[in-house]
């Protein structure tokens, strides 16, 4: 057994005659216990509700999107249409058009964005996986229907039966200044069929209603605002994206889902470093204990290192007999703590213990958590690294200070 590390572990587990320091290990111990296990847990829960946002954002989003470069709308060719349909990664193609409107439900109004999609939407998104009252249908015979958000539901007060008719308002592209407003606007009638759930900007935005349905309302005739892709399952689909952008054009922009939403993917991403860098210091100050520890040990084994000394035992591995005392206090609270807050995430993971404020309201009903192992590997790295220096500063200062001892 290596030298310094023996005599580590028995200065750890033997007794000391002042029990101040059994004590004060034991609190350095249990103090990076729970600074570890609020570490995992918390980055735990935070994997989870990136797991169920990412989810929810991809059952709306397709795999890649093409959008115009400049204004609203664009038109494609069939040929270069056909072209991408033909590749052995698309599994299927749809075109959206939307455009702001004002919805009227009643006596009640609002503003939304009415997004007029193929009939392969939900094939192409995943879309109907999201509805939880009524179920995903664009038409029944030849009357359409509208798939709205569950924001705009308790906004206008919606119901599917007995329902009132939902009036949409878009402004008429070609319309001349008059004083008749009816000559400059178009409206049209249609039913809900069903809402949908997701993140709350997306349901109080969209009402999802038929492309004909859209163009006739918004006076297109072969424009559109996108095209949607869905790709196989085993595709690649940075090299898919190169090559459908190769063939749209410089015109157009090929989005995968991570670039259609940019904002909200920087902004999960920044906050879980900003929850890393705060359980971070929360770990950091758990570990003064370490010092206060090893300080304390230095203190009452000076006649041990003297006799060590007399042994034969040179000055660096007096000094890494005491640097090993601390990261193996420091190592037993990092492995204690990963496995209790392992345990505690398993066991919200399986019974769903700890419920969310308002639950029954959104799609889940308790705390989600996803256990990476990279993060455990980065909370060992962590606790390790701050187990170190907080075991160096008492073996470079306080050995010198106290025992003379030559560096």
């Amino acid at each position: 057994m290596n030298f310094p590390f023996f005599i580590a572990h028995r200065y750890v587990i033997a007794k000391k005659s002042h029990n101040a320091i059994n004590i004060i290990a034991a609190i350095s111990i249990i103090g990076i216990s729970i600074g570890t296990i609020a570490f995992i847990t918390i980055l735990s829960v935070f994997n989870g509700f990136d797991e169920v946002v990412r989810g929810l954002f991809n059952s709306f989003y397709a795999d890649l999107e093409i959008v115009p470069k400049q204004g609203k709308t664009f038109t494609i060719s069939e040929e270069k249409i056909r072209e991408i349909h033909e590749m052995d990664a698309v599994l299927d193609i749809g075109s959206i058009v939307e455009e702001n409107a004002l919805l009227i439900y009643g006596n009640r109004q609002t503003v939304a964005t009415v997004r007029g999609v193929d009939l392969n939407y939900a094939s192409i998104t995943g879309i109907d996986t999201l509805v939880v009252d009524g179920d995903f249908t664009l038409y029944k015979g030849n009357t359409p229907f509208a798939i709205v958000g569950r924001g705009i539901k308790y906004t206008l007060n919606m119901e599917l039966e007995f329902s009132d008719v939902l009036k949409i308002i878009v402004p008429r592209r070609t319309s001349k200044i008059s004083l008749d407003p009816n000559r400059s606007l178009n409206s049209k009638l249609i039913r809900p069929s069903g809402f949908f759930i997701s993140q709350p900007e997306l349901e109080i935005k969209y009402v999802l209603v038929p492309l004909k349905f859209a163009m006739a309302l918004f006076d297109y005739e072969n424009e559109i605002s996108a095209m949607e892709i869905k790709l196989a399952p085993n595709a690649n689909e940075t090299r898919t994206q190169r090559r459908i952008q190769e063939i749209a054009g410089d015109d157009l922009i090929v989005k995968n889902r991570i670039q259609q939403n940019e904002l909200l993917y920087k902004t999960m991403k920044s906050e879980k470093w900003a929850i890393f860098f705060i359980l971070f210091f929360i770990l950091l100050v758990a570990s003064f204990n370490v010092v206060g520890s090893l300080t304390m040990l230095i203190i009452e084994k000076k006649n041990d290192i003297q006799t060590l000394r007399h042994l034969g035992s040179t000055m660096l591995t007096i000094k890494k007999v005491f640097l090993m005392e601390g990261l193996i206090i420091s190592f037993m609270g990092a492995i204690a703590g990963l496995l209790i807050g392992s345990m505690i995430c398993l066991a919200q993971q399986e019974f769903g213990w700890v419920k969310l404020q308002g639950a029954g309201t959104f799609v889940i009903d308790s705390y989600p958590v996803r256990i990476m192992f990279t993060d455990i590997v980065l909370v060992l790295i962590v606790v390790s690294a701050i187990g170190f220096f907080a075991s160096w500063y008492p073996i470079r200062f306080i050995t010198r200070k106290y025992l003379s001892i030559e560096n």
